[in-house]
């Protein structure tokens, strides 16, 4: 455990004594000075780590206040983007400061208008109606649960994404679990299984299973039904997410290394603790589209008719159709698609996943989108978009595109105090975010942060509606891609609808679909997840 960063604090305590020693052996108005400001800095250090307001000033105590400094001359600083892209487009500075503004319940409000440039290559607005709506409704839930669920969820139009306890620490998962259920939005647990912070909080919680099986892991690594059935029955769970894949490292397992699995970690995966545990990168339990259906459909009936959904990213086309036709064919499958975007979230991964593996998620969206609808599927299965939902034209953009409704990682992260110091993986994260280190998670004030993950949610979503009434409409999922428009080039601006092609109802079925599309279709199929163009060129 590295304390190097009381160093300062520790520093001006011994100038402090060491003026008062000057002082008394006759040192004057010099060492009267010195004792004074030594003497000062080091009682501000005490007051920084007993306060609970700043975690970064209770975890660096006297030096953090340079941060706070640098934050009150930011309008001078004219350093707007960070080595960062959203969905293709430059993560803005304001962008982080319209999360932290919601946050903490400051004005969001701007003036002088847009500091986005409205003439470069990927801007983008809505189109506003002659005549808004006067007033805008609270923002609808949406029903989750097809015909073969008896417990449907009513869910929020944005909820906390999929972030791991040991990824995150205690306090910020107790946070946005806080959060959460003072929102009234859902908390996915992550694959790191279900811990005892999660259900201390009484939120609503999306329980999601990975390849490793955490939390109904037999001992091979395979699935257990029984510690399933243990979990799956928990009240505060309300739906279970089967994750294929990530969008932070689609295709790559992961190993948490021996030092790392705690008591409490090895408690919530259902692992040994002190030994390393393999997450492999695909799962044991199916190998077919039709294995996967049934295994969706066990899990249901296990849990006692809850929501059951998957999640990931778009790799190969033809093997998502796949699943489509097991949907199909067996009139059943997933309640909800997670999709997530191959341009990478919170997880860390190795770089050429996160910059070149994997669909991104305004693509890999509209593809599922148009699988699910053109198979006639979309009134038994929701879609939720999972890809760096900051404001509400996110939300906007892929409600209108096709989502149902929306998760976010990193927003929620920065909510409860995460300053994307990118420091995840050294355990050393200063705002006590994203490190099991007991001291710098003590910091972070989870009651306090908890508050300030359900206003930045709330005041999103009224955003949302704000948006949506100047439209003109009153329900968000009345917007359409041919309301928003890009431009595409310095002379060329599209709308959304002519960018993407949208797909009719049913289109797939009948062999009318997008030729690509239509393509992908009939070379899958529900007996294997390989394409039947690449097995009968091996034939």
């Amino acid at each position: 455990m590295s304390l190097i960063r009381f160093a300062p604090w520790v520093g001006t305590i011994v100038l402090a004594a060491l003026s008062a020693a000057w002082l008394s052996s006759g040192g004057g108005t010099a060492a009267i000075v010195f004792l004074v400001a030594f003497g000062g800095l080091a009682v501000l250090g005490a007051f920084d780590i007993t306060q609970r307001k700043h975690t970064i000033l209770a975890n660096y105590p006297v030096i953090g206040h340079g941060r706070y400094i640098m934050e009150a001359v930011r309008p001078e600083i004219r350093q707007y983007f960070i080595e960062d892209d959203l969905d293709g487009r430059p993560f803005h500075r304001e962008q982080r400061s319209l999360i932290y503004q919601r946050a903490k319940g400051d004005k969001d409000y701007d003036p002088f208008g847009s500091e986005l440039d409205a003439r470069a290559v990927g801007y983008e607005w809505i189109g506003h109606s002659i005549q808004p709506r006067s007033e805008y409704k609270p923002a609808p839930r949406v029903r989750i649960g097809g015909p073969h669920c008896t417990a449907p969820y009513d869910a929020s139009l944005l909820n906390v994404s999929a972030m791991s306890y040991g990824s995150l620490g205690s306090s910020a998962v107790r946070a946005m679990g806080r959060g959460a259920k003072e929102g009234g939005f859902a908390h996915n647990t992550g694959e790191g299984g279900i811990s005892r912070y999660h259900l201390e909080t009484g939120a609503d919680l999306i329980w999601q299973i990975g390849t490793g099986y955490f939390g109904c892991r037999a001992e091979d690594g395979g699935f257990d039904p029984d510690q399933f059935v243990k979990r799956a029955s928990h009240d505060h769970v309300k739906m279970i997410e089967l994750k294929l894949s990530q969008g932070a490292k689609p295709g790559h397992g992961g190993i948490l290394p021996a030092h790392k699995v705690t008591a409490e970690i090895a408690e919530a995966r259902g692992i040994p603790e002190g030994k390393s545990c393999l997450s492999p990168p695909g799962h044991s339990s199916f190998d077919t589209p039709k294995g996967l259906v049934a295994f969706v459909d066990k899990l249901r009936e296990l849990s006692g008719g809850k929501p059951i959904g998957i999640k990931l990213c778009v790799g190969v086309p033809e093997e998502f159709m796949a699943i489509v036709h097991a949907m199909v064919e067996s009139g059943s499958g997933p309640d909800f698609i997670t999709v997530d975007g191959g341009e990478g979230g919170t997880g860390a991964a190795p770089p050429e996943f996160g910059d070149h593996v994997g669909t991104p998620l305004e693509e890999g969206l509209v593809f599922v989108r148009n699988a699910i609808v053109g198979a006639g599927l979309h009134s038994r299965v929701k879609l939720i978009a999972s890809g760096k939902v900051v404001s509400s034209m996110d939300l906007v953009r892929c409600l209108a595109l096709g989502a149902d409704l929306t998760n976010a990682a990193r927003s929620f992260m920065m909510s409860v105090g995460c300053i994307q110091a990118q420091l995840c993986h050294t355990n050393h994260c200063p705002a006590g975010v994203a490190t099991v280190d007991p001291l710098r998670n003590k910091a972070l004030d989870f009651v306090r942060k908890g508050g300030r993950a359900a206003r930045f949610q709330g005041e999103t979503l009224k955003s949302l509606m704000e948006l949506v009434a100047a439209t003109g409409l009153d329900d968000p999922h009345g917007l359409g891609p041919e309301m928003i428009r890009r431009r595409v080039a310095n002379d060329r601006v599209l709308p959304l609808s002519e960018i993407h092609h949208f797909e009719l109802p049913g289109t797939l079925l009948g062999g009318g679909a997008h030729v690509n599309l239509q393509q992908a279709f009939d070379q899958s199929s529900a007996e294997s997840f390989s394409p039947v163009r690449a097995m009968s060129s091996r034939a």
